[in-house]
Order: structure tokens, then sequence, then C-alpha cells
């Protein structure tokens, strides 16, 4: 059954009409570069494009064939968060979606954290969770920093982003284009960055790192604010965020970087159909194959489960997941599909 056309037009094409679309919507100014034409981002690949035309969506709303989720699914895991970190020690708790806790000693990561119940700009209509967060907002630990991969809606969410101002005051790493929109909301610690640029944080460096994918809250925000991933390095550990993306060589370009991932977190749902959906999401033999480009010690996949914005079925993910690591000969314990809840320690 389809969706009705004003739930996923936001999501598809970054047409969402809001007050802001009216002055453009957040985004940035700056000089040309490789992936920046002095108004727009792009993406590496030239082949890819970043975001599907209008036309293309409402093909895809003609001619797609959505495999109906259920209405509510209970979580069947209680999160068990660790009472302490030391060492090389390495905790990572599926929270939903894109949300995911990643604990290092004395240093606390939640990425894209969404926790209101529908991703679009109103909670009256569009795309709405089928599951509760893994970790409820009241469980957390204290969040020093926050990373927002980019400004769509299923990852950029004002309401828990505010609430972790309130609640946590963390540092806010975000692409090009986000900061004046965040402090124009009531964030006070953010900074945004371009691709390989870096940060510290305590005893942790964190670099932007680029992904394919595009990015629009808006009618006139298109592609005006930059998307991508994080890098995390301690002294004893390498972590990635991949945010949202499709597959390309740019995960071969963070590994020659980086070295080995000791974690990858890479995204392996919404991905039907695929001349819809490949040149932003991967699905999950790609995401196989962006671990073997990693050389990841430990892959985990996210962006599954939680809102129904493609035509896969909820479980489809996973099962596709397990036929993709045969298929390239990857054992299970090296790419895992956790539970929402559910906590993996890194322990060596």
């Amino acid at each position: 059954m389809q969706e009705p056309f004003s739930k996923l037009l936001g999501l598809a094409t970054g047409a969402y009409a809001t007050q802001r679309s009216l002055n453009g919507g957040p985004g940035y100014r700056g000089a040309p570069t490789d992936h920046f034409d002095g108004k727009v981002f792009r993406n590496q690949n030239p082949a890819a494009t970043a975001g599907r035309t209008l036309t293309d969506f409402v093909r895809w709303q003609r001619t797609g064939r959505r495999t109906r989720w259920p209405v509510q699914v209970e979580n069947s895991v209680r999160p068990r968060l660790p009472p302490r970190l030391e060492g090389r020690e390495l905790a990572v708790t599926y929270v939903n979606h894109a949300t995911l806790l990643l604990q290092f000693p004395g240093l606390n990561v939640l990425t894209d954290p969404v926790y209101s119940d529908r991703v679009s700009p109103v909670q009256w209509s569009g795309p709405r969770r089928v599951r509760p967060p893994g970790l409820a907002f009241e469980q957390l630990p204290r969040i020093d920093v926050v990373l927002v991969s980019h400004n769509h809606y299923d990852h950029l969410d004002l309401d828990t982003l505010q609430r972790l101002e309130r609640d946590h005051r963390p540092r806010v790493l975000t692409g090009l284009g986000n900061q004046a929109f965040l402090a124009e909301h009531g964030l006070t610690r953010v900074a945004e960055f371009d691709w390989w640029q870096q940060t510290m944080h305590e005893n942790a460096r964190i670099t932007f790192t680029p992904a394919q994918h595009w990015s629009g809250r808006s009618l006139g925000g298109r592609n005006r604010t930059l998307w991508g991933g994080f890098a995390i390095e301690t002294t004893e550990r390498r972590a990635m965020f991949a945010g949202d993306t499709g597959y390309w060589r740019h995960f071969r370009e963070i590994r020659a970087r980086f070295g080995r991932m000791d974690l990858a977190l890479l995204p392996i749902g919404a991905y039907e159909p695929r001349w819809f959906m490949a040149d932003q999401h991967m699905d999950p033999d790609e995401a196989v194959r962006a671990h073997l480009d990693l050389e990841a010690r430990l892959s985990v996949g996210m962006h599954f489960g939680c809102f129904q914005l493609t035509d896969e079925g909820i479980d489809a993910p996973v099962l596709a997941l397990e036929q993709a690591r045969q298929t390239h000969g990857v054992p299970r314990e090296a790419f895992r599909a956790p539970e929402t809840g559910e906590t993996i320690m890194l322990l060596d």
C-alpha cells in the first residue's frame, strides 16, 4: 500500500513546504571547491544524482510496490549499558534508525539522535516510528558529543536536539551550512565542517568524512548544506559512522587515510526500489562491500526497522544482510544487525 504523497515528499525530494522554505532554508556560503559550486554541494561521484527529481518521485509513487509494515513492534531487548569503560573497551548501543550511542572511556557520543514519533516537519503527518527507542531519552548517560550527518528530518531532529541541549549541552558536530540553522533553534555549541576537516574533543580526534547523498529540508534548500559521516579516533580505537550514503570508492579513501576501523556503523535499510535509491542509500550487499573496503574489525548495521521510508519490508534488510555475508564470505560476528536496544561490546 502506498503512503499518501504528502507523507513521503519531504524525504524523497526535500520538498516539504515549511515557513523556512519561503526564505530558502538553511544554507552555506563560501568559495567553490571540487564538491561545492558556490551555491550547492554535489557528490564526488559525478554519476551519482544528489537527490531525485520530483518527476522521479511521482514515478516511484505510481509504480512502487511497498510492503506493508506492522503498525507497532515491541522491542525484545532491554538496554544494558556498561557501568564503566576502561582501556580499549568500546560499547555501541542501537537506539533506533541512525541513532546509536557510542561509549569510549570518558567519552559518550550520540549519532543522528531521533526521539520524535515522526520524521517530518510536523508530528501529525509523515513517516511514523513502529518501534520505541531502544534506549529511553531519560536513560541516556551524559552525552558529550552529538554527530549530525546531514539535515534530513530522519537525521536532524530539532526536538531531540533541543532536549539534548537542555539536559546535556553537548558539542554538536555537523556539515557545512547547518551551524546557523541550529543556532537559530537554540543549539549553543555547534561546529560545522567540510569533508576531511577535523576537531579534537578531549583525547578524541573527530573527522567529517565524505558520503554519497544529498540534503534538503525545504523547497528552497536542496543541497545547500553538506552531508557526510564521521571518523572518531582515540588513543585506543578507531570508529566510523557512515551517515546516509550510497556505495562508492569513498570507503576505500577512508580506509587509506585512517587505517583499519575497529567499528563501522553502516546503513543497511531504505534501499528499494534500487533505480530510485541506489545513488543515496546502500543495500545490504553494498554495505558488506563497504565493510570489506574499510577492512573493519566489526561492522554494525543501522538505518532499518524503525521508520518505513521505502518499499522493502521491515525484516528485509536483516535477511538480505545474511545473504550478503554468505555471498562475500563475511562471518556473522564481523557484521551484525543488532536488535533495537542491544549493546555490543568491543573488548579486545
